[in-house]
C-alpha cells in the first residue's frame, strides 16, 4: 500500500449561530478534507479544522503545507511506514493541523487496508465515550437553558463553559447560575482560552469555590510563566493545558515546570500518534487528561471518539464531542448519534467516518 496521492479539499459549512469565546468567533467551519491515496485503491481520510486565532494555520495554509511541501516528500511512501512520514513532516516546523490531519487519514488508510477499525489498532479499550458540551458566551440564563436542553435531549451531564469574559463577573455568575439550575450531579468546568491573566483567574478560582468546578483549561496565556506558576500551585481544582500544549514537547515542559497538572490532548492538531506519545507521558507521571474539540464536524469528532475510546486514560472523563450539532450539515454520510450522553465507536474498517460525496461536492471551495 503505497501512497500515490495526497489531496486537500476545502469545504465551507455553516454554524447555525456563532460561537464566541476568549481567542475569537466564528461563524463558518472553513475546514480541509485531507485524503491519502493508495495504490490499491484504498484511501484515507480526515478533517482539518483551521483555527488561525489559536495555531495560526489557515484553510489556505494547509493546503498549501499538504500538497506543495508534504505531498511531494511522501508520495510513493508505503503507509505502513508512518515513522519515516512522520519525520518527513516534521522537518517543517508547526503547522501542527495539518500534521495531525494526514497522520489520522494513514491511520484510516491502514484500518481500510487491514479490514480492522483504527479503534481496535490504538488498543479498543471500550466501545463508547462520555459526552462534554461547550456553553459559549451568553448570558447566564440562556446558558442554563441551553445545558437543560442538551441534558433533556441528549442526556449530557457534563458541560464546559467557555469563560475569560470581562468583567469577571459575568463568568463568576454563569457559574453561580448554572450550578444551581443543574444541581450537584452535573459536572461543570471552564475554560478561558487565555482570556485573563493569572491573577484574574485566581480571583475566579476563589470566588467560584464550592460551585465543584472541576477542571480550569488555559486560563490565562502560558507565557506569564511565574503567575501562572503560581495559580497551579494555589489552584484547588487541576489546572490544563490545551493551546499551550500542541505536541508531546510542550506537554513536557508545561508539566515539568509547573505551567499546568492537567493535559488536554486534541486529535485535531496531535493526529493519533503524537497523541499517542502525549497520552502516555500524562498516565507515566500520573497526570489527568480530556479530549478536547477543535469546534470539530462529525468527521473530526469520530476520530476523537476512536482515539478517546481506545484507551482507560482518556475514557475516564467525558470527552468534548457535540460541537458539531452547532453546524448547518456535516459530510459524514452517516450521522453520529448522542444517545444517554455517550457517542459509541464504529466497527468498521479505518475511523469509520464515511464522506457523502453529494456532500462535499455541494460545500467544496475549490
Amino acid at each position: 500500500m503505497r501512497i500515490t496521492r495526497l489531496e486537500a479539499i476545502p469545504y465551507a459549512i455553516e454554524y447555525t449561530h456563532p460561537l464566541r469565546f476568549a481567542s475569537g468567533e466564528v461563524r463558518t467551519a472553513d475546514h480541509v478534507l485531507i485524503r491519502v491515496h493508495t495504490d490499491d485503491g484504498v484511501v484515507g481520510e480526515a478533517d482539518a479544522p483551521p483555527r488561525p486565532f489559536t495555531y495560526g494555520e489557515t484553510q489556505s495554509s494547509i493546503i498549501e503545507v499538504v500538497t506543495r511541501i508534504f505531498a511531494p516528500q511522501i508520495v510513493g511512501t508505503p503507509v505502513f511506514e508512518r515513522g519515516k512520514i512522520h519525520q518527513v513532516m516534521n522537518r517543517t516546523v508547526h503547522n501542527q493541523v495539518a500534521k495531525g490531519a494526514v497522520d489520522i487519514a494513514l491511520w484510516d488508510a491502514i484500518g481500510k487496508g487491514l479490514g480492522t477499525s483504527v479503534h481496535q489498532l490504538l488498543g479498543g479499550y471500550t466501545d463508547h465515550l462520555k459526552v462534554s458540551h461547550m456553553l459559549g458566551f451568553r448570558p447566564a440564563q440562556e446558558l442554563l437553558e441551553e445545558a437543560r436542553r442538551f441534558g433533556e435531549e441528549y442526556g449530557i451531564k457534563t458541560f464546559k463553559l467557555k469563560v475569560g469574559r470581562r468583567p469577571l463577573a459575568l463568568d463568576i455568575e454563569a457559574c453561580r447560575v448554572l450550578r444551581e439550575g443543574l444541581g450537584d450531579d452535573v459536572e461543570l468546568y471552564l475554560d478561558a482560552n487565555r482570556g485573563w491573566t493569572a491573577n484574574e483567574a485566581w480571583d475566579v478560582v476563589r470566588a467560584t469555590e464550592g460551585l465543584g468546578l472541576t477542571l480550569l483549561e488555559e486560563p490565562c496565556d502560558a507565557r506569564e510563566a511565574m503567575s501562572r506558576r503560581r495559580l497551579v500551585e494555589k489552584s484547588p481544582i487541576p489546572v490544563v493545558g490545551d493551546e499551550s500544549v500542541p505536541t508531546a514537547g510542550d506537554a513536557s515542559r508545561e508539566l515539568l515546570s509547573g505551567g499546568c497538572n492537567a493535559i488536554c490532548i486534541k486529535t485535531a492538531r496531535s493526529g493519533f500518534t503524537e497523541a499517542q506519545e502525549i497520552l502516555g507521558l500524562c498516565t507515566g507521571l500520573g497526570v489527568d487528561v480530556t479530549m478536547g474539540n477543535q469546534i470539530d464536524t462529525q468527521v473530526g469528532s469520530l476520530a476523537t471518539v476512536a482515539f478517546g475510546a481506545a484507551h482507560e486514560a482518556t475514557s475516564r472523563r467525558a470527552g468534548e464531542l457535540s460541537n458539531f450539532l452547532d453546524m448547518a450539515d456535516d459530510l459524514l454520510a452517516e450521522p453520529l448519534e448522542i444517545v444517554d450522553g455517550r457517542i459509541h465507536v464504529r466497527s468498521t474498517p479505518g475511523v469509520g467516518a464515511g464522506i457523502d460525496d453529494e456532500k462535499l461536492a455541494r460545500y467544496r471551495q475549490d
